[in-house]
């Protein structure tokens, strides 16, 4: 019995033997793949510089007044109609909670207003019963104003406040029978009031719509003493202001869109 245990024991580790070396030869056991890490897209914010263009409309409202030597007194008053303009804007933004806060600068190019004046029939002189138009060429405006509002997640809602500068060449009066025409390179200056809405449809560009007020400080123009027609008389601008409505794109190089959080 003894010897048939040893026997049996013998023969078990003989056997043992090449399974092992079979069992070293097998690969080690590759573990399973670790999780992905998942990575959150960009947090969005209003914060930091931007940079765009726009294109509108705008539109002056004008009250002339005339005064004659004889003397006599005139009064000019309308809407012109709607211009073109375009041009771009330069800004910056931050965010502390909902509310965003920033200062912008924008400059546009106005459109001839060859022809779009103000007409009113002179009531007595020589020229009485007749009827004269001004034309006050605005051929640029620019702005500067602070901007303020309340931003939810990619929308923006926001209002200006600052000033602005019209740029005049060019100051035509025409009768039926005259016309009379003047350099006038300068600039008016006034305050500005406006709102719009702003969209971010990217994290980096946005679309806006906006609306502003320019009221613009008195001036007043001379007709030349040689003139064929009201030598000598003066124009007065009373209550004056333009009214801009455009669109826009701004790309934001904003700080915060950068940052990624990573879990």
């Amino acid at each position: 019995m003894r010897k048939f245990i040893a026997t049996a024991a013998g023969l078990s580790a003989l056997l043992a033997l090449p399974m092992a070396a079979t069992a070293a030869d097998l690969p080690a056991a590759v573990p399973p793949p670790a999780a992905p890490v998942y990575v959150p897209p960009p947090m969005f914010t209003w914060t930091g510089f931007y940079l765009g263009g726009n294109l509108g409309g705008a539109w002056a409202n004008n009250n002339w007044t005339l005064t004659d030597p004889f003397p006599f007194t005139l009064a000019f008053s309308g809407t012109n109609n709607a211009r073109f303009i375009g041009g771009g804007q330069v800004g910056f933004n931050y965010q502390m909670g909902g509310f965003v806060w920033g200062v912008e600068a924008d400059f546009d190019w106005g459109g001839n207003n060859s022809g779009n004046g103000v007409t009113a029939i002179v009531p007595a002189g020589p020229l009485a019963g007749t009827s004269l138009q001004v034309i006050s060429n605005n051929t640029w405006i620019t702005t500067v104003a602070a901007r303020f509002g309340f931003a939810a997640d990619r929308v923006l809602f926001y209002g200006k406040a600052g000033g602005g500068w019209v740029g005049n060449n060019g100051f035509t009066v025409n009768t039926p029978g005259f016309s009379i025409t003047g350099s006038n390179n300068n600039s008016q200056g006034g305050w500005l009031v406006g709102a719009g809405i702003e969209w971010a449809f990217a994290y980096n560009w946005t679309l806006k719509f906006e609306y502003d007020y320019l009221g613009l400080s008195s001036q007043t123009i001379t007709v030349p003493v040689g003139s064929p027609i009201l030598p000598g008389d003066t124009f007065t601008t009373g209550t004056h202001s333009i009214s801009m409505a455009k669109i826009g794109v701004n790309y934001l190089f904003n700080w915060g869109n950068n940052v990624v959080a990573r879990y």
